[in-house]
């Protein structure tokens, strides 16, 4: 289950670079960012590593709160996915026929499904533990 606060804490960096780098993008010019970076995409990253620390965070907070356990797998496909999905956004942001390339489409399906996974166990396993109790 500390495998959250790990990905809580990756994604935590990644939206701290993330600031930094829309930053500079506007204070200075980058080679090989200025003039073909889009920054409606960053910002979408931006705000998607803010939500997944939150809820990396909230899910080891409600787990450990409430003494039980979440299982390992679901743990790991949050953390993963997590910081995948947010990712996508940055690589998006830099790479502006990204939305073309079948690699990047292939990724893109695994991460959510991944994230999926690791969301859809994880709520299952909340509901199951309110219920019972």
């Amino acid at each position: 289950m500390e495998i959250l606060l790990i990905g809580a804490t990756a994604t935590m960096a990644a939206l701290i670079l993330s600031a930094w780098l829309m930053t500079f993008a506007k204070w200075y010019p980058i080679p090989g960012i200025d003039g073909t970076f889009d920054f409606a995409t960053m910002i979408r990253a931006h705000v998607d590593y803010a939500l997944m620390a939150v809820f990396n965070l909230g899910f080891y907070g409600v787990a450990t709160g409430g003494g039980f356990d979440l299982p390992v797998i679901a743990c790991w496909c949050v953390a993963i996915g997590g910081f995948t999905n947010p990712t996508i956004f940055v690589i998006a942001a830099l790479d502006m026929e990204f939305w073309d390339k079948t690699f990047w489409k292939l990724f893109s399906a695994l991460s959510f499904i991944i994230t999926t996974v690791g969301f859809v166990w994880i709520g299952y396993t909340l509901v199951q533990q309110f219920m019972s109790a």
